[in-house]
C-alpha cells in the first residue's frame, strides 16, 4: 500500500485544478440532454406518432448505425434520447479520456510529476488519483443529467438509467486511457490511441445493431458503448448490465497499475520509432514542420467527416418516414430550414458538423500554445524562422483544414444524397451548403489566435467560446432566446443552406471578423516574450 501514499492529497489537488472545467462540462452535458428532451417531449403526443417515428428509425440502417436501436417503439423517453444515447456516451468517454491523460501522462511529460514523485507520494498514487477524480466526475455528470431529464418530463427511473449508462461508458474509457498512458511516451499519442479504441468500440456497436438477429449482433456486447445502450433506459431499465462496465473498469485499471510498475518514468512501454537521420525537403521550413506535426490529426478528422457525410446523405433521403408527424416536421424546420423537409434536416446536420470543424480549428491553433509551453517554439524561432511565419504556419493548417473537413462532409453527403435522388444538382447544393459554414469556423480560430497573442494562458477560452456559440446558435431557437443574443454566435449569420437564401455579405463579414482577430493576435505575439528553457 506504500505505493498509493499521497493519493488523497493528489485527488484534492486535481479537484482544485479541475473544479471550473468539470463544472462547465457537466453543465454542457446536462443542458444538452435536458434541452433535447424538453424539445422532443411535446412532439409526439400519441402512441401512434411515437411508434411511427421509432419504426422509421429502426428501418433505416444508417440511423441505426449512428444512433442505435429503439427496443420499445412506444417509449417517449427512448425516442427523445435516441440521438444522445450512443453519440452522447462517446462524448462522455472523450471527456474521461482527457481527464485521465491530463493528470497522468501530461503531467509526466511536462516534468511536474517527477517533482511530485520526489515528495512523499507513492508510485501508483498519481494514476489512482486521476481515476478517482474521473470516475467521480462522470458519476456527477450522470446524476445531474438524470435530474435534468426528469425535470424535462421523462420518467425518473429511465432518467437515472440513462444518466448511469452515460457514466458507465465514461468509467470504462477512463480505464482504457489509464492503459494508453502507460503505453506511449506522449500525452497526444495516449489520447489518440484511446480515441482510436473508442472508435473501434463505436463501430463494433454499430455493426452489432445493424446485424439484426444474426451472429454479428453479438459484437454490440464487445463494446462499452453497446453496454451503455443495453441498459435500455426508458425501455425496461436493465440495471444488471451496469455490472459489465464496472467489471471492465476494475480489470483494466488494475492492468494499468501493473503496467505502470514495468516502465521507466517518462517512457512508454511501446518502443519509439527512430526517425530518419536527415530531414526531408518538406521539413526545410516552418510550414513543412507544421504540416508534419498536424497531418495525422487532420487526416483522422477528415476520415470521420467523410463517414458522417455519407451517413447524413443516406438519412436525408428517408427523412420523411423518420419525422412522420406534423409537429415533428415543424420542429426540424424550425431548427434549420425554410423549404423542403430534407433540406431542413440537411441544414441542421451540417450546422452541427460545422461545430466539429470549429473544434478542429481551435485544436490546430492551440498547437501554437502547446509548442510554446513545451519549450519547442524557442529553438525554432532561434533559427531563421520569423515569429509571424511560425504563427502563420499553424494558422494556415487550421484555416485550410477546417475548409477541407467541410469539403469532405459535403462531398460525402452530396454523393449519397444525389445518388438517391438521381439529380446532379442536389450534389452541388449540398456541397455548397457545407462550404458556406467554413467562415464561422475561421472566427473561432481567430479568437484563439487573438488570445494566444495577447494573453496566451487565455487561449483555452476558444473552447468556452465554442460552447457559448453552440448554445446560442444551435439551441437558441429551442429555448426561444432573444434574437440579439443569438446573433452573437457566428453560426447565426451563416445562410441556412440547402433550402434557404444565399447571401455573400454575412460570409464576408465573418471572414473580416476572423481576419481582424488574427491581426490582433499577430500584433500581440510580436510584442510579448516567448518562454525559453
Amino acid at each position: 500500500m506504500r505505493s498509493f501514499v499521497g493519493t488523497g492529497s493528489l485527488v484534492r489537488l486535481a479537484l482544485r485544478r479541475d473544479r471550473i472545467m468539470l463544472a462547465v462540462w457537466i453543465g454542457i452535458f446536462v443542458v444538452m440532454a435536458a434541452g433535447s428532451a424538453g424539445a422532443t417531449v411535446g412532439l409526439y403526443g400519441t402512441v401512434e406518432d411515437r411508434v411511427e417515428a421509432a419504426a422509421a428509425i429502426n428501418n433505416t440502417p444508417s440511423l441505426v448505425a449512428l444512433y442505435g436501436i429503439i427496443y420499445d417503439e412506444s417509449s417517449l423517453g427512448a425516442l427523445s434520447m435516441i440521438k444522445l444515447g450512443a453519440f452522447g456516451g462517446a462524448l462522455v468517454a472523450v471527456l474521461a479520456i482527457i481527464l485521465v491523460i491530463r493528470h497522468t501522462r501530461s503531467e509526466e511529460e511536462a516534468g511536474r510529476l517527477e517533482l511530485v514523485g520526489a515528495t512523499v507520494v507513492g508510485r501508483n498514487a498519481p494514476l489512482a488519483a486521476s481515476l478517482i477524480v474521473t470516475v467521480a466526475g462522470v458519476l456527477a455528470l450522470g446524476l445531474f443529467t438524470a435530474l435534468g431529464l426528469a425535470a424535462a418530463g421523462l420518467s425518473v427511473g429511465g432518467s437515472f438509467a440513462f444518466g448511469l449508462a452515460w457514466a458507465s461508458i465514461g468509467i470504462a474509457f477512463a480505464a482504457v486511457a489509464a492503459v494508453t498512458a502507460q503505453l506511449t511516451a506522449s500525452a497526444r499519442a495516449a489520447i489518440g490511441l484511446a480515441v482510436a479504441v473508442l472508435g473501434v468500440a463505436y463501430v463494433l456497436r454499430a455493426i452489432g445493431d445493424t446485424a439484426g438477429d444474426g451472429t454479428a449482433s453479438a459484437l454490440r456486447w464487445l463494446s462499452p458503448i453497446g453496454w451503455g445502450q443495453q441498459v435500455r433506459p426508458y425501455q425496461g431499465d436493465r440495471w444488471w448490465v451496469l455490472l459489465l462496465p464496472l467489471a471492465f473498469f476494475v480489470v483494466v485499471a488494475a492492468t494499468a497499475q501493473v503496467l505502470l510498475g514495468r516502465r521507466d518514468h517518462g517512457a512508454g512501454l511501446l518502443p519509439d520509432r527512430p526517425g530518419p537521420a536527415m530531414a526531408g525537403r518538406g521539413l526545410g521550413g516552418a510550414f513543412g514542420l507544421a504540416w508534419r506535426l498536424q497531418r495525422g490529426t487532420l487526416l483522422g478528422w477528415a476520415a470521420g467527416f467523410v463517414i458522417l457525410g455519407l451517413v447524413f446523405g443516406n438519412i436525408a433521403s428517408n427523412i420523411d418516414g423518420f419525422l412522420g408527424s406534423a409537429s415533428a416536421i415543424e420542429m426540424i424546420q424550425k431548427l434549420g430550414g425554410v423549404k423542403a423537409l430534407t433540406d431542413a434536416f440537411m441544414s441542421t446536420e451540417l450546422g452541427m458538423v460545422a461545430i466539429g470543424a470549429s473544434a478542429y480549428a481551435i485544436q490546430a491553433v492551440m498547437r501554437l500554445r502547446a509548442e510554446e509551453t513545451e519549450l519547442r517554439a524557442e529553438p525554432v524561432l532561434a533559427t531563421g524562422v520569423k515569429r509571424l511565419t511560425w504563427v502563420w504556419s499553424h494558422l494556415t493548417i487550421a484555416v485550410l483544414g477546417a475548409g477541407a473537413l467541410m469539403l469532405a462532409v459535403g462531398l460525402g453527403a452530396g454523393l449519397t444524397y444525389s445518388a438517391e435522388t438521381g439529380s446532379a444538382a442536389d450534389f452541388w447544393r449540398v456541397l455548397g451548403a457545407a462550404l458556406v459554414r467554413v467562415p464561422a469556423a475561421w472566427v473561432l480560430a481567430g479568437l484563439v489566435v487573438a488570445a494566444f497573442g495577447l494573453a496566451p494562458r487565455a487561449a483555452v477560452a476558444g473552447w468556452a467560446a465554442l460552447v457559448a456559440f453552440l448554445l446560442l446558435g444551435e439551441f437558441g431557437p429551442l429555448f426561444e432566446l432573444n434574437q440579439y443574443a443569438m446573433d452573437l454566435s457566428p453560426y447565426a449569420h451563416v445562410p441556412r443552406l440547402p433550402g434557404g437564401e444565399f447571401s455573400v455579405v454575412p460570409l464576408l463579414g465573418l471572414a473580416a471578423v476572423a481576419a481582424a482577430l488574427v491581426a490582433v493576435g499577430l500584433v500581440g505575439f510580436r510584442r510579448r516574450d516567448v518562454p525559453i528553457s
